[in-house]
């Protein structure tokens, strides 16, 4: 348990690298010919299990401070992989373990367990490779090839099918054709197409709804530098917002991140943002009741309900179907957490409503959600007196320095 007192915070916090964009460049060097480098890798959780798989499924890897170095090698090692508890890792290493004429058996743990994919399945089978899951559930197993085609995806729940689907598609026997009904978070698609180009895959759509793939495309290796994350910078720039004053480095507004809207929800509220060179100043403010639709950036409710708990009046957040399978429920966590400190929430379809008020000394449980850890500690910095998280140690799934960067910025001496 760890207990997070009131206080102001004051100083710089410079973000690490984007899990999201380190997973993604980790599976294309994994699949190029020659050495690729990643510069400012992610060490967390979700990232070093990527690594992981890269390894085992034949990858040779030299990881140094900030730098690690992939040697292409697309040779499993074996025929059981473990993603973890990462919900990209299993949806984007899937399919390319489906493009080898080798049976695969990929599974994982935690939260991991209890998201379904079936979708996966689905899309796996119409491009002529072999899936098969646990009645739609982990362990999920694959044999190729893959011999491409046409398939129809949901893209309602999670856009990290087609990512997996597209990153693979290159390797198939012939051209794949995707068509996504519903396509949420399209940002990370872009990502997802981005890194794609830098290591030499060409990947064309037709207004997010077709996608096309030729084959005969091999991935070439490449550097890559990540840029920093904007869905950790996101508890930062709201900490500086209702109670200090923030320096938030290593964040670029041209970002192909869907988290930093975050920038957005903050000026509806009134906030205090100013953007200088890659760097956010935050500042403490008046702030007022928001409308936000999160749906594209789902990742992004844990901190709005921090920064709706600061304003005055009530909050609107849409986007509520986005949040059921994360680490958590979210939605539920978010309404039961926040009501211990005397934060109304309240959800109806999907719509969440948050009135801001004092928060309130509680003991608030993590959901061992890393998301939820860090919006309990940033909420507690306003509250009227002390609040401890329990299992604070989830953090490391996308943001291990959290605890450290919060305890650099706060000011005993500043105390609200």
């Amino acid at each position: 348990m760890k207990e997070i007192k009131p206080l102001n915070v004051n100083g710089i916090v410079r973000i690490p690298a984007s899990k999201s964009i380190v997973q993604r460049a980790i599976a294309a060097a994994m699949l190029s010919n020659g050495t690729s480098v990643i510069h400012n890798p992610s060490t967390c959780d979700d990232c070093l299990a990527a690594l992981n798989i890269a390894k085992q499924m034949g990858a040779t890897v030299t990881e140094e401070l900030n730098r690690w170095t992939i040697s292409g090698n697309f040779r499993p090692s074996n025929n059981e992989l473990s993603c973890g508890e990462a919900g990209l890792g299993i949806r984007m290493f899937t399919p390319i373990a489906a493009t080898l004429n080798v049976r695969q058996t990929l599974s994982g743990h935690g939260s991991l367990i209890t998201r379904p994919m079936t979708g996966l399945e689905d899309a796996i089978n119409q491009l002529g490779a072999s899936c098969s899951t646990s009645n739609g559930f982990l362990p999920v197993t694959v044999q190729g090839p893959m011999v491409g085609g046409n398939a129809t995806i949901d893209g309602s729940l999670s856009s990290q099918i087609l990512t997996g689907l597209l990153m693979a598609a290159p390797l198939a026997l012939k051209e794949v054709n995707i068509k996504v009904k519903n396509l949420k978070s399209v940002p990370y698609i872009n990502m997802t197409i981005e890194i794609m180009k830098q290591f030499g895959i060409n990947v064309n759509h037709n207004g997010y709804e077709e996608f096309f793939i030729a084959s005969n495309q091999s991935y070439k290796a490449t550097e890559i530098k990540s840029e920093g994350d904007w869905s950790g910078a996101a508890f930062f720039l709201v900490a500086g917002v209702i109670s200090g004053n923030l320096r938030v480095e290593n964040i670029s507004s041209k970002s192909q991140q869907a988290d930093k809207e975050i920038v957005s929800a903050i000026q509806q509220a009134n906030g205090k943002i100013l953007e200088e060179n890659g760097c956010y100043t935050v500042e403490k403010s008046q702030l007022k009741a928001f409308s936000f639709d999160a749906t594209n950036c789902p990742d992004l409710f844990p901190p709005l309900a921090v920064l709706a708990a600061a304003c005055k009046g009530t909050s609107l957040i849409k986007g509520v179907s986005r949040l059921k399978h994360k680490e958590s429920n979210r939605a539920y966590a978010i309404q039961k957490e926040f009501k211990k400190a005397g934060i109304r929430v309240e959800i109806e379809g999907n719509e969440m409503y948050i009135t801001g008020g004092k928060p309130k000394g509680c003991e608030m449980d993590s959901h061992n959600d890393h998301r939820m850890a860090m919006a309990a500690a940033t909420l507690a910095l306003i509250a009227a007196s002390p609040i401890q998280i329990n299992n604070p140690e989830c953090v490391t799934k996308s943001y291990p320095e959290f605890w450290m960067h919060l305890e650099n910025i706060q000011s005993e001496n500043h105390k609200i």
